[in-house]
C-alpha cells in the first residue's frame, strides 16, 4: 500500500512537473514572439522641416510641393574650404540624376551678392537658395540649452514621404548621399 501511495505521488509529480515545463516553454515562446514582432516595428524617421524659399534665379520653392521626390538638401558657404572641395562632386550627382526625380538644394546663409560673386569662379549645379538663415535655424542641431549647431557642409536626404533619410555633415559625403539616392529611387 505504501508503495502504490509512493507510485502515486511520484507520478503526481511528474504530472506537475509536466505541466510547469509546458507552461515555462509557452511562456518562452510568447515573448520569444514578443520580442520578434517588437524587432519588426517599422521606426519612424523624422519629418524634414516644411520651408518655403527663393532661389538665386527668383524661382519660389516650397518644400512641401516636392513630395514625391528625393530631395538633398546640403548648406554650404562661400568660405568653407570643405565645401569647395567637395562641389565638384555633387555637380556630378546632379548629372547623375538630372533626369531622374531628385531635386538638389543649397542653401546658404550669405546675401545673394555674395553667392552670384563665387559662382562666377566656381560652378555650383544645385538650385542656390541664399539669405537661408531660417531654414539652418529648422535643420541645425540643438543641445539642452538651446544652442544652435550647423556644421557645414551639412547634407539631408529626404525621402518621397518628406521624412528625413539622412543626416550627414563633414568632408565627402556624396557617396552616403548618393547610396540614398539609389535606394530610394529602387523603391519607387
Amino acid at each position: 500500500m505504501f508503495n502504490s501511495v509512493g507510485n502515486r505521488q511520484t507520478q503526481n509529480l511528474k504530472q506537475l512537473t509536466e505541466e510547469k515545463m509546458k507552461i515555462s516553454i509557452g511562456l518562452c515562446l510568447i515573448l520569444a514572439f514578443s520580442i520578434a514582432s517588437f524587432g519588426q516595428q517599422s521606426k519612424t524617421k523624422p519629418l524634414a522641416e516644411i520651408f518655403s524659399a527663393t532661389s538665386l534665379g527668383g524661382q519660389t520653392l516650397d518644400l512641401a510641393e516636392l513630395k514625391g521626390k528625393v530631395v538633398v538638401l546640403t548648406f554650404w558657404s562661400t568660405r568653407c574650404p570643405i565645401c569647395h572641395d567637395e562641389i565638384p562632386k555633387l555637380n556630378q550627382l546632379v548629372k547623375t540624376y538630372k533626369d531622374k526625380d531628385v531635386v538638389f538644394l543649397g542653401l546658404t546663409v550669405e546675401s545673394s551678392a555674395k553667392v552670384e560673386a563665387y559662382l562666377k569662379k566656381k560652378s555650383f549645379d544645385f538650385t542656390i537658395i541664399p539669405n537661408s538663415f531660417g531654414v539652418v535655424l529648422k535643420y541645425a542641431e540643438k543641445d539642452d540649452n538651446g544652442n544652435i549647431s550647423m556644421g557645414f557642409p551639412a547634407h539631408f536626404v529626404i525621402n518621397q514621404k518628406g521624412e528625413i533619410e539622412l543626416r550627414t555633415k563633414g568632408f565627402d559625403k556624396t557617396s552616403a548621399i548618393e547610396s540614398q539616392i539609389k535606394r530610394l529611387l529602387s523603391l519607387n
